[in-house]
């Protein structure tokens, strides 16, 4: 064959390769498959049953490709499907340089480019059998948590979707937080579970948030023992994470939110303040006190990385260092300290990790800090753009990282309209300006978030760390409920979108949520009556929305047996179930108010003595008078919370919570029992009623 010929045929080969791969993403289905992420390029080629089960195969050997069918099958066993080693339909394992895997790739045209080297994949379907082949482990156990995802039940009966698919991540790092100091501590099963969900999920990093709940032999006082993570508890965390390919990065604070630390006085004088929640920089024993710290996470945590927080250091120039700042400005003082901070741990080689409020309050300083640290950015609400955040850091050299939030916190169910517009534009402008890694936050402020909660949001984060560019929320939405829940109904995906009406409601009439504080607060009192004028107008559409989403749950688990992680439904069902309690509150109160006014105006009048006792009842009566319906609404929402809580947490910390549902029953419980003996007296004495000021009742407000 001539040079010329062999070029011309040389051409045509790799033309077709790039014809082929194009096909694979010009040929998606007008309603992609459901799968999260979204693979970079897939075509679905074809639907196999599993009517008489299936084969998963890792025949090369090796131990970690040998754990990713095992997890594969196990997946698969759940769902009540045949694992027989002699079924027709097969899944098999490879690495890229198998003699199959070549065979297939080249019969295909599948190209690995070097961006898939690290954990990309490729599935490729032929007849009864889907080759899952990648170059690391990595990308063999990700290829397999795709098929986890490929194997569905649309039809009936369980078949596997058999799709071409080339797939690689946007970020090296995707990160899930989760808070582990301001409410309960996950039991370690609860943990695994979260590893084995965030790694199915294609997460690769996990980043507990300690202030005082890790314990440090050298340090043992600030942590209370029912609630901490011993290094037992971390040692057996770390093994198993390990196997789901997920690093774990202790995030200790090192500066401020340390309240529960600086409580002691055997620190009281590393504060910046007494009792306060920020170091004194200027202290020797804030470093020292940092450092046997670091020492301690080294040893136990063997991954590359620990977080040193240092985010909303309010307290910084309020005491010891406030002539300093007043001379030199915050910034230049928090600079100074964080410098030290890394100087200090150096020794521990360990690839550090800070949040980035720096650039947010004074940018400039942001070129004094080292190249070898990792800046985190940070912002919970959507922005048009997140450029202000990142491009300091980008700018000065430093690797960085982006933080979205899942809108969790202070919350009785999150916000997920405010979660994922968050996260979508965080993570399009991370990538965009070249952000290594992603940590998707949740928080826990006032102690009543329950992770079972947020999976939308960090599946959302999972999703938009994974995929190029501009991740579609519509897209991920109509994939949530199969791809987490095994629903192809649509009920729970609706419900979701029910939750996100509800909290839209209140924003109509400028609520900013349906917070915790709003389910505790009293209606009858000035705080309460303040916020009743402004509710009032929302609250037939809170409520509509809430029931609506209570009963798609309940319906969607009544008609399908093989829901999966269904404490979150739960979950979700408690959300919606105090926002509706929210509503019936506002709307009780109202109802009570104007019936005593009615009751007080016609007490004497003998004519309306029946009126006057069926108003007594709809008021006070003990099986279905409002009063009590908002003492038992707390108890029955306490009966939910509690059960949702025990299925994730240790005991430690529910009585923090259960005390705010004692107080909120006991004030209703002693309004009706005072109502009730006044009824009486009314009735059996004569003794005439009060007017409702003195009893704390408002005067009714005339629609």
């Amino acid at each position: 064959m001539s040079d010329r010929r062999t070029k011309i045929f040389a051409a045509l080969i790799i033309a077709s390769s790039i014809l082929t791969l194009t096909h694979i993403a010009a040929a998606q289905q007008p309603a992609p498959l459901a799968l999260i992420p979204q693979p970079r390029e897939t075509r679905l080629v074809s639907t196999i049953p599993l009517t008489k089960g299936i084969a998963i195969e890792a025949p090369g050997g090796d131990v970690e490709d040998t754990f990713a069918a095992e997890d594969l099958k196990d997946t698969l066993h759940s769902y009540g499907i045949e694992q027989n080693a002699k079924a027709s339909v097969r899944v098999i394992l490879l690495r890229k340089d198998n003699s199959h895997a070549r065979e297939a790739l080249e019969t295909n045209h599948i190209a690995f480019d070097p961006a898939m080297h690290d954990e990309g994949y490729a599935l490729i379907p032929k007849g009864d059998t889907l080759y899952v082949i990648a170059e690391t482990s990595a990308g063999v156990f990700y290829g397999a948590q795709t098929v986890k995802q490929l194997v569905t039940k649309q039809t009936g009966s369980w078949a596997l979707q058999a799709a071409l698919i080339r797939d690689w991540p946007a970020l090296s790092h995707r990160a899930a937080d989760d808070d582990l100091s301001r409410s309960g501590m996950p039991t370690l099963e609860y943990q695994k579970k979260q590893i084995r969900t965030f790694a199915a999920f294609k997460l690769n990093a996990y980043s507990p948030y300690f202030e005082f709940t890790l314990r440090y032999s050298g340090n043992p006082v600030p942590a209370p023992s029912p609630g901490t993570l011993t290094r037992e508890d971390v040692a057996a965390l770390v093994r198993y994470a390990q196997q789901y390919h997920i690093t774990i990065i202790p995030e200790q604070e090192a500066f401020g939110h340390l309240y529960r630390v600086l409580a002691y006085d055997k620190y009281l004088d590393l504060g910046e303040t007494p009792h306060g929640d920020v170091l004194a920089p200027g202290e020797p024993g804030s470093l020292q006190l940092i450092k046997s710290w670091f020492t301690e996470i080294a040893q136990n945590f063997p991954g590359p990385y620990i977080h040193i927080g240092a985010d909303e250091t309010f307290g910084l120039g309020r005491g010891k260092t406030q002539s300093e700042v007043q001379k030199r400005g915050l910034g230049p003082v928090y600079v100074d300290f964080l410098l030290n901070i890394a100087h200090e741990l150096a020794p521990l080689q360990k690839k550090i990790l800070f949040w980035g409020d720096v650039a947010m309050n004074d940018p400039e300083q942001v070129k004094r800090l080292p190249k070898d640290l990792i800046a985190v950015p940070w912002w919970y609400d959507p922005e048009p753009s997140f450029d202000k955040y990142i491009k300091p850091f980008t700018d000065a050299g430093l690797e960085t990282w982006v933080a979205p939030g899942v809108d969790s916190w202070l919350k009785v169910y999150p916000n997920n309209d405010v979660a994922l517009r968050n996260i979508q534009g965080f993570l399009r402008d991370g990538q965009r300006m070249g952000a290594k890694g992603a940590i998707t936050t949740m928080w826990n402020d006032q102690g009543e978030t329950l992770f079972d909660q947020v999976w939308y949001g960090m599946l959302f984060g999972a999703a938009a760390s994974w995929q190029q560019g501009e991740s579609s929320i519509p897209q991920y939405q109509q994939s949530f409920a199969q791809a987490f829940h095994n629903d192809w109904s649509g009920k729970i995906n609706q419900a979701q979108f029910e939750i996100i009406a509800a909290h839209q409601a209140l924003e109509k009439v400028k609520i900013d949520d349906a917070s915790n504080n709003l389910f505790w607060l009293d209606p009858w009192s000035h705080d309460g009556q303040t916020m009743a004028d402004k509710i009032r107008p929302a609250l037939r559409d809170l409520r509509l929305h809430a029931e609506q989403a209570i009963t798609l749950v309940e319906q969607a688990k009544d008609e399908n047996p093989d829901l999966t992680n269904r404490n979150a439904l739960d979950a979700l069902e408690l959300g919606a179930r105090r926002m509706d309690f929210i509503g019936m509150k506002f709307e009780f109160a109202d109802e009570m108010a104007a019936m005593y006014s009615k009751v007080y105006a016609e007490q004497n009048d003998p004519a309306k003595n029946d009126e006057v006792d069926a108003l007594f009842s709809l008021i006070t009566d003990m099986n279905d008078g409002r009063c009590d319906q908002l003492r038992d609404g707390y108890t029955f929402t306490r009966e939910l919370y509690e059960d949702a809580w025990k299925k994730e947490n240790r005991p430690y910390w529910l009585g923090n919570v259960q005390v705010r549902y004692e107080a909120a029953q006991l004030l209703w419980h002693t309004r009706c029992t005072q109502l009730r003996q006044l009824f009486d007296d009314h009735d059996n004495n004569k003794i005439p009623l009060p007017p409702a000021s003195s009893l704390g009742i408002p005067t009714p407000k005339v629609p």
